[in-house]
This record gives structure tokens, sequence and C-alpha cells, in this order.
């Protein structure tokens, strides 16, 4: 009975929705076209499977088909400066990732867009749970084990990344610089490599999305220590968190979420994020995205996914300082 009620009034909004250009009707119906949606990275990829489960119910609730367009390269940055140089009426639409969106600024000397001045953000889609992992042979089994067993042996227990300023790298620096152990970081190209790492013994340890090592710790080739959001995971709902196994304040969360280009009117944003609202909230959807490991995460608006933005980003910056992490 919700969903029946909501989605008449997603359609209210979009029908009266601003138009930017002075040369049309200021009460034209949007979407009167089909939309697109950027996807920075290539076909396949994890960025790519979410957005293709979503598309189809956001372009029933819309009444507009959603075309996905892949733009992969640069960690991402040829899409997401592709979605920030788009016009800003509400037809070009880009996926962006804390990646991609907010730690490229701290590590891309000649970054072509702000990330917090060229958009107006529209709505998180997933906040990813990660989990902190050992190689079974760590002779830790919780977390306080962990930093009691890498301060007996400082510098021993290697962290492994998916590369310089990646978001596993930065969960990383703010469990060391909250519990004090040394650690040295082992930089790797990509999340499999990582896995690979850490369950063949070249590395002892690392943070990164459950997801993507949720089968290795189930077939026993990593052992689980904790998830790093606030709250206990859904998809590891007997894993504790970092914060309460013994590292309070410790939270790290990677997401993914949707943005319009600078100036899109506010109404066309709004209907937008209604509209992402009810497509995440539809059953076969959050289904798609369980299997993935990646329950959705909605915003309760814009202005609400905004202030995570800000508030993100001043956090990303706190540790890139930390890691001592230079602009390349």
């Amino acid at each position: 009975m919700r969903r029946q009620t909501l989605i008449p009034s997603i359609a209210a909004l979009i029908l009266t929705a601003a138009n930017p250009w002075p040369t049309r009707s200021r009460a034209e119906a949007f979407p009167a076209r089909p939309i697109r949606l950027i996807t920075p990275q290539s076909a396949g990829a994890s960025m790519d499977i979410l957005v293709r489960i979503l598309t189809p119910k956001l372009g029933e609730v819309l009444g507009q088909t959603v075309v996905v367009d892949n733009r992969g390269g640069a960690g991402g940055v040829i899409g997401v400066e592709a979605g920030a140089r788009a016009a800003p009426d509400g037809y070009t639409l880009v996926v962006g990732a804390a990646a991609s969106m907010l730690i490229a600024r701290f590590t891309n000397r000649n970054l072509p867009y702000d990330p917090l001045k060229d958009f107006e953000p529209v709505s998180m889609i997933v906040n990813a749970d990660a989990v902190m992992v050992v190689n079974p042979g760590v002779a830790a089994k919780t977390v306080q084990e962990f930093i009691a067993l890498a301060k007996a042996q400082p510098g021993k227990l290697n962290m492994a990344s998916a590369g310089v300023g990646s978001s596993s790298h930065l969960a990383g620096v703010l469990f060391t610089s909250l519990t004090g152990i040394k650690s040295v970081h082992v930089p790797y190209k990509g999340g499999g490599p990582v896995a690979a790492a850490i369950i063949a013994g070249e590395t002892q340890w690392t943070i990164v999305p459950a997801g993507a090592v949720v089968a290795q710790m189930r077939a026993g080739r990593l052992r689980a220590l904790g998830v790093s959001t606030a709250k206990r995971s859904s998809l590891l709902p007997d894993l504790p968190t970092i914060a309460e196994a013994g590292v309070p304040g410790y939270e790290y969360n990677a997401w993914n979420g949707v943005f319009a280009p600078k100036a899109t009117p506010r109404a066309i944003v709004r209907a937008l994020h209604a509209a992402f609202q009810t497509a995440l909230a539809d059953n076969d959807v959050k289904r798609q995205y369980a299997e993935q490991g990646l329950p959705p995460q909605g915003s309760d608006s814009p202005e609400q996914f905004a202030a995570f933005m800000r508030a993100d980003y001043e956090r990303i910056a706190r540790l890139v300082r930390i890691a001592g992490i230079k602009p390349e």
C-alpha cells in the first residue's frame, strides 16, 4: 500500500519540476525523454552491476528509459568529469564513489572537477560494509588480540590495500592511527590481488568491502575480526563492529551515490531523489543487491546526502594528512 501511494507522489513532483531552459515551458513535464546514467567503470565491474540492477525499476518509476553509459578509466575520473560537464537539465546523471568523488581530490594534482562544487548530490545508493580480515595463520581471533600482537611485533604484520589513497588504504590508516600500532603498507592493484595476497600470507591484514571477501571468509581462507561500520552488518550479523570490539570511534564506509551537474533545478533534483528511493526500496532490487553483499541505502533527502558528503570529505582529508599522501 505504501508503494502505491508513494509512486503517484513522485509523479506529481516530476510533472511539476521546473524546466531550466527559458525557451521551453516552465511547467514542462520531467522527464520527457530517456535519462543517461554515466557509470565511471567498465561493463561488468562492481558499480556497473549495481547500476544495472537498479535502472529497470528506476525507469519504471520515472516512466522513461534509463540508459547506462559506461565511461571507465583513470580510476573513475573520466566518467565523473563527463557528468560534471553535462547540461544541468536532469537528463544526464553520474554515479560516483568515495574514491572518484572525494579521495581523488587529494591524490590527483590536476583533477578536472571539484567534487563539492560541480555537482548536485541526489541520493546515496549503497554504503558498503567493510570488514577487517587476517590470514588464518595470524594468532589473533579478535580485534583486541590483533592489536596486542601488532604492538608486540611492531612492523611485522603488513597491511594490504588496493592502492595508495584507496578506501582500503584509508580504512587501514584510520585503524592504525586510533590503535597506535605500526604496520607496513603494501599497495596492490585492486581488491582481487589484495584478497589473494592475504590468503597467500604475503601480507597479514586488510579492511575491504565485505561483499568482496565473504566467500573466502566462509571457506576459511580468511578470518574476519570486525566490521568497519557503526552498526553491525546485515551480511555478517554475528561479527562485532571494530568500535565495539575495542577501538572506540572507529567507523569507515565505502559508498556509491548518484549526482546531477551543478545548477540542476532543485525541483528536478528532488524528483530524481524520490524516484531513486522508490527504486531502492523495491523488494527485487533489495534481493539482488543482497546477493552482491551490498544492501541498498538511500538518503532522507538530497540535502542529507550533501551533508554526508561534506562530512566525509573532512574525514578523508584528515586521513590523507595522517597517511602523508601527496597528489600526483
